[in-house]
């Protein structure tokens, strides 16, 4: 989710046309250079456009992090694609663009509105833990393993999820191939896009361990010093990578070469000689990958204010507490009250929101989850009672029981929330005809687990520090700790939002927990509080996970509005930033509008195919 660092958007559209402009000699050939060829630093950086977080018009629209991102989207439309080839279009030049937060290496989830049939559709493609794996993945000698060592090692590495999705959502509802919805990425990969400040920050922040491992250093500090703000970053590599996917499809991952690369670094990490750093090996096999399926799954729905709200069933605890939130909410009517009654509701619904998903939620196919009982209004009203207009609750709260609801009573013992990685990107999309897509993908925290494939041009994912280690309260049930297959619970919240079966707004968010906080905040400050959803996005956020303190950015940290909460009872910590969504938006008129964050990690891109005010 790093702002954008971008080729000409004209390049991009370029690469869909099937053009091919003037590239230095050394970037002509794909084949031509060996498989290990460093990415390269240009001094010569191209003009781009800047970004602008909201446009109106005709014809579609794509909203995501990066300019060149959203251009890729954008000219599928044109050419007539519909809004799944402009998702993976999107998806796959962000993996270029972002590669700190997507890619071939990671996973996510997919949440489609069909126009024609007018249902949604979702895509669980959520990495995996290793068949092998156990409750005791991270532990050694009964203690947990230090996080950071965990995150930085193969032990860490899931099962990509990416470009399963991508087959899968194009071999359902697209209309073009892989191959050619490829083609800007893998355009943008080989001739390079702008380093930011962002860029180089994160970067910077990562370049310790990025040191260890010769083949994420060769890309991302190339010259072995980091990348400059304005320079162009070319990965040909992954330009290769993705010319390999087009051309043989994903089973080039699952069943292939690429594949075997893949397990070779996960179970040898290629740490630099001499390095201190310890980097524990993971054990993802062959069999691992050929088994992987992207499952198809019903959304979740929540009935509010007359909207159906749908988002992403567990594995995801995105859909579910969103919805619970909502729920609770259901009875208040947030348009009129002042804004610290508003905050106040709105925190502790939250609150107690995170304390039923961390009772509750994890992989479906190991835990018995109660999604119909969770997204229910009887248990709303139920834990809604907790909360009073003069007082605050105190984390962490107990979970209820969604089984057998009793009015604010309580299914167990208290437990926090667990550490969750806050790295991840969204794109939101919608066509001519009506269908629309909010797409949530990931590697994790930023940089992943630190290791590129030698010679392919990505990062692997650090996924599955998202299990729990260990329980957080040994006697309260954890259904998130590792298993075999296992997919580890996640907060990734792409939501579509329909009125009488037709699209309203749709939109999602990085940030690890804070992703569902964020997405709930922005929904209810344009469906409530009746904020332009481009304000809506860039309205100062509150994050309340059932923790002793809610983190505030610092538009509220710095406003009245604060001295009054912790009057009642409410303590904050500071939080300069907190996530980075995107949307789209369905106007009366027929029109599209794209939203993005104006600031906020360099400011979104939104587009429109075909503009008009």
């Amino acid at each position: 989710m790093t702002p954008a660092r971008r080729l000409s958007v004209l390049g991009v559209v370029a690469a869909l046309a099937g053009s091919l402009t003037a590239v230095p000699a050394a970037a002509q050939s794909p084949a031509a250079a060996p498989p290990s060829a460093p990415a390269g630093l240009s001094a010569k950086t191209p003009k781009t456009p800047p970004k602008v977080p909201v446009a109106t018009g005709y014809g579609g629209a794509v909203s995501s992090v990066d300019a060149d991102a959203s251009a890729a989207g954008i000219e599928v439309l044109r050419k007539g694609g519909n809004a799944v080839d402009a998702a993976v279009a999107t998806a796959a030049a962000l993996g270029v663009t972002e590669p700190y937060s997507a890619g071939v290496g990671g996973g996510g989830y997919f949440v489609s509105y069909d126009a024609k049939s007018r249902t949604i559709r979702t895509l669980d493609g959520r990495e995996t833990a290793p068949l092998s794996a156990d409750s005791g993945l991270f532990l050694e000698n009964g203690k947990p393993v230090p996080f950071a060592e965990a995150v930085t090692s193969g032990l860490s590495v899931g099962t990509p999820g990416t470009p399963a999705t991508w087959d899968t959502a194009l071999d359902r509802w697209g209309t073009r191939p892989l191959r050619e919805l490829l083609k800007p990425a893998e355009r943008l990969a080989r001739d390079g896009f702008t380093v930011d400040e962002t860029f180089r920050a994160q970067t910077a922040a990562n370049e310790e361990r990025f040191r260890d491992f010769p083949a994420t250093a060769r890309l991302f500090l190339p010259g072995g010093k980091l990348p400059v703000v304005g320079s162009t970053l070319k990965n040909p590599d992954l330009a290769r990578t993705y010319k390999e996917l087009g051309d043989k499809g994903v089973d080039a991952l699952y069943h292939g070469r690429l594949g075997r690369d893949v397990v070779r670094t996960v179970q040898q990490p290629p740490v630099r000689p001499g390095a201190g750093r310890k980097v524990r090996p993971g054990d993802l096999t062959a069999k691992d990958l050929r088994e992987y399926e992207v499952r198809r799954q019903a959304p979740t729905r929540a009935r509010y204010r007359g909207l159906d709200v749908y988002g992403m069933a567990p594995g995801s605890s995105g859909g579910t507490t969103i919805a619970e939130a909502l729920n609770i909410l259901e009875r208040s009517d947030l348009s009129k009250l002042s804004e610290k009654d508003y905050l106040h509701r709105y925190i502790e619904a939250s609150r107690i929101a995170f304390a039923d998903r961390g009772r509750w939620v994890g992989d479906p196919e190991f835990e018995d989850v109660p999604t119909r009982g969770l997204t229910s209004q009887r248990f709303a009203d139920s834990r809604a009672c907790l909360i009073k207009d003069d007082a605050v609750l105190t984390s962490p709260v107990a979970p209820g029981d969604p089984r057998h609801p009793q009015p604010c009573g309580t299914g167990g013992r208290a437990a926090p929330t667990t550490y969750e990685g806050e790295n991840t990107t969204h794109l939101t999309v919608a066509d001519k005809w009506g269908n629309v897509v909010a797409y949530t993908l990931t590697i994790e925290q930023t940089g992943g687990s630190g290791i590129v494939v030698p010679g392919r041009g990505f990062l692997l994912n650090n996924e599955l520090t998202d299990f729990s280690f260990a329980p957080a309260n040994p006697a309260v049930h954890d259904p998130n700790l590792p298993g075999p297959g296992k997919r580890p619970r996640s907060s990734m919240s792409p939501t579509i939002v329909l009125r009488d079966g037709r699209p309203v707004v749709a939109l999602g968010s990085p940030g690890g927990a804070t992703i569902i906080t964020t997405v709930l905040q922005s929904l209810l400050n344009h469906l409530d509080r009746g904020m332009p959803l481009v304000d809506a996005i860039a309205a100062p956020r509150a994050s309340q996970r059932n923790a002793a303190a809610t983190e505030l950015e610092p538009g509220l940290w710095n406003s009245p509005v604060r001295a009054q909460l912790e009057a009642i009872g409410h303590t904050f910590t500071r939080n300069p930033e907190i996530g980075a969504a995107t949307g789209v938006q369905r106007l009366p008129d027929g029109r599209w509008l794209a939203a993005a964050e104006k600031q906020r990690r360099g400011g979104g891109s939104a587009m429109v195919v075909r503009p008009k005010g």
